[in-house]
């Protein structure tokens, strides 16, 4: 028997036939994967991104198995298979499709946000609060979308299982209002950007501090006085907030400083000049400065603006240069008045004997 009477009874055979047409399909799916491969390799080089490089190699097996799914597709019309296991096989093949792209999903969703975890906010115990959560809804939306794909494609009603889910998320929204309110309160604060973990801030109610925590939940503010101050963050994201280390980490001091009428002025704001350049807690640039605010009954109110490192030098440096302030305007002569009256007497002839 000669190789062209070898094929001929190879194929007049159903089941051999179709597991030649597997084979063959099994073999051109790694010849698929290598030609989009060396394709797609060559685009993703002109980036300038390793991005594209890692997402390139979750997409090798999915390619593999669904040219060998397809070719399982077309071996199955060369089987003569009864109902209903023609039905079976058609949607096994389909589910198993379906499983290997949602595989395929899943590890992609995965990886694109542990990237973006480590590339925002690294180190930061909210934003890594944020992506773990948000890592673990994408798994849950992916896995209920492929039991509902799958479901599908074997034609089961669905409609109850989703009348019973819409009064399930009903009675939970409901009972988790205030905890819903807070978590998306936290998004805002967090996709905002209006403060973050070590920024002073002022809330509208007057309290001032550092932000030493940013939670799902709440935000934890740590006053001067060391006092933690707990606030939910549907409150704090509806509220006025004033981010004293923002949108630069330095803070502006403003120290008041009063002198007698008939001072010199221009020799008091030299020596306050001086001072401020030399003080250790003060930044150079911007350069200190010196404004005459007012006559006030009983001085000449000046104020030295200068610039700390940070709000937290704010209480040290005032009390610092106002001590320096004190003793230099004594070694110079220059008078700090404080509040005084004349009393002018008139007395009338007579009135007095």
């Amino acid at each position: 028997m000669g190789k062209a009477e070898w094929l001929q009874y190879i194929i007049s055979i159903p089941g051999l036939k179709a597991l030649v047409i597997v084979v063959l399909y099994s073999i051109g799916a790694k010849i698929v994967d290598l030609i989009l491969t060396k394709i797609l390799n060559r685009l993703v080089k002109k980036t300038k991104y390793t991005y594209d490089d890692e997402l390139l190699c979750f997409l090798h097996a999915p390619i593999i198995w669904t040219v060998f799914i397809i070719g399982c597709l077309h071996a199955r019309l060369y089987i003569d298979l009864k109902e209903p296991w023609n039905e079976i096989i058609l949607k096994s093949l389909q589910t198993i499709l379906a499983l290997v792209w949602w595989i395929t999903s899943f590890k992609i969703a995965t990886w694109a946000i542990q990237k973006s975890s480590e590339k925002i906010h690294r180190g930061e115990k909210f934003g890594q609060n944020i992506f773990f959560l948000l890592k673990n809804i994408t798994k849950i939306s992916l896995i209920a979308l492929g039991i509902f794909f799958v479901l599908s494609l074997w034609k089961v009603n669905l409609t109850p299982l989703f009348a019973s889910a819409g009064i399930a998320g009903i009675a939970v929204a409901l009972a988790a209002k205030d905890t819903l309110a807070n978590f998306f309160g936290g998004i805002s604060i967090f996709a905002d950007k209006s403060f973050k973990v070590g920024d002073y801030i002022i809330l509208d109610s007057g309290e001032r501090g550092e932000v030493v925590d940013i939670g799902i939940r709440s935000t934890k503010i740590k006053t001067r006085d060391d006092v933690m101050i707990t606030i939910p963050n549907s409150i704090l994201a509806n509220a006025k907030i004033t981010n004293e280390s923002a949108p630069e980490p330095r803070f502006r001091l403003r120290v008041p400083v009063g002198v007698a009428y008939g001072s010199d002025l221009d020799q008091v704001e030299k020596l306050l000049l001086d001072l401020a350049n030399s003080h250790p807690m003060v930044s150079k640039d911007p350069a200190p400065r010196v404004r005459i605010r007012k006559f006030s009954n009983s001085s000449i109110d000046l104020e030295l603006l200068c610039w700390v490192r940070r709000p937290a030098e704010k209480g040290l440096a005032l009390h610092d240069m106002l001590k320096s302030i004190y003793k230099l305007f004594n070694e110079k002569g220059i008078i700090i008045p404080f509040p005084q009256r004349d009393v002018h007497v008139y007395f009338k002839k007579g009135a007095l004997k």
